[in-house]
């Protein structure tokens, strides 16, 4: 396949050519069915069969326990924000927060209109250019769940370690780095993530859930907002978005070709390597985000005394070379290379080389 860019997309982001090629091959026969995947009913064997194998290919990545139900939902990880303190919140046991950027705060949205809550840690008094320090976290213990987001897109930084939670159920959004490193789910008492960085294309949301703590919501609440609706329809309640899950399936697999998560994680960190290195050995960029709290998939940087008129040249040369949606988000600005799991090797090579380039020529 020719004439295609290297895209640092956030996301709907990179997918791997090979998943893209498959899904080119089987577009319209699925496996001789005579039909497009797109076509076919939910309901039919030949569906039943993709979502068996997503469910069982994401199970093998993640070795998610038997106790812990896997969903394919809509509505994005923004309809999670609400959903979980639906299900999930006790009343009289305000929810903790891990308030780390963007998208806890629009998470906090969320809580404030459906349940009680409080901070258990917030860095927006430094503008999220960090993460708070595990003895920063002050949890009370008796939380309904614990709500915190692994990785923030918008200003580049990863939690490393999880705080330890006890008896109250952990709560994770991690759109934008599932998949990318090894996990304990039992650590967990909801991940969710949004398809469209790591997994597969837009379209489908993945929930794991321990299935006891979907027992929590009431029967009142509305039936396509109960987990234990989906659990117990197997994804299956309503018409699920069939071709994002069968793409997301064969990301799964592709996973697996390659050696699954630990694989992924090497390849991962070297990748972040490479590109940090670019931006700390040379004085012409400079990250904003302490080396511990540093993101592996979305490395943000800037140019040296924030000159928002190089930034705006260097993401245009960039383009014209084939390195393509390296802009900034547009609410804190500077400049971003998502280098998620699809995203080649070579691509973070060819921007480091760029980026030299840019730096000789315009420092």
């Amino acid at each position: 396949m020719t004439n295609r860019v290297f895209n640092f997309s956030a996301g709907p982001a990179v997918l791997p050519l090979p998943v893209l090629e498959k899904a080119q091959a089987e577009l319209t026969n699925y496996q001789d069915c005579g039909m497009s995947v797109m076509e076919m009913s939910h309901r039919s064997k030949e569906f039943t069969g993709i979502m068996e194998r997503a469910e069982s290919g994401l199970r093998r990545l993640l070795n998610i326990p038997d106790d812990y139900a896997v969903l394919f939902l809509q509505g994005g990880a923004s309809l999670q924000f609400s959903m979980v303190p639906m299900n999930l919140y006790l009343q009289g046991k305000p929810v903790d927060i891990i308030h780390s950027g963007s998208w806890t705060k629009k998470a906090i949205a969320e809580h404030k209109k459906l349940c009680e809550y409080r901070l258990a840690a917030s860095t927006e008094a430094d503008n999220f250019l960090r993460l708070p320090k595990m003895d920063e976290i002050e949890l009370t213990g008796e939380a309904s769940y614990v709500y915190m987001c692994s990785n923030n897109t918008i200003f580049g930084t990863q939690f490393k370690q999880f705080p330890e939670t006890g008896g109250v159920p952990l709560v994770a959004d991690m759109s934008s780095d599932i998949l990318s490193r090894p996990l304990d789910i039992s650590k967990f008492g909801l991940i969710f993530a949004g398809a469209q960085k790591n997994i597969g294309p837009s379209g489908v949301t993945v929930v794991i859930v321990r299935k006891d703590l979907a027992e929590r919501a009431s029967e009142n609440l509305p039936t396509m907002l109960q987990y234990r609706t989906h659990i117990n329809g197997g994804s299956l309640y309503n018409t699920p978005p069939t071709f994002a899950i069968y793409m997301s399936m064969l990301v799964f697999e592709w996973l697996l070709e390659r050696g699954g998560i630990p694989a992924m994680q090497k390849i991962n960190e070297e990748k972040a390597r490479i590109l940090y290195q670019a931006i700390d050995d040379n004085g012409f960029f400079y990250s904003p985000i302490p080396a511990e709290d540093r993101s592996t998939m979305n490395v943000v940087f800037r140019v040296a005394g924030d000159n928002e008129e190089l930034e705006k040249k260097f993401v245009a040369e960039a383009a014209q070379n084939q390195l393509c949606t390296l802009k900034g988000h547009r609410s804190v600005g500077g400049l971003r290379a998502s280098i998620y799991n699809a995203f080649p090797l070579e691509g973070v090579k060819a921007l480091a080389d760029f980026m030299a380039d840019f730096a000789q020529k315009n420092g």
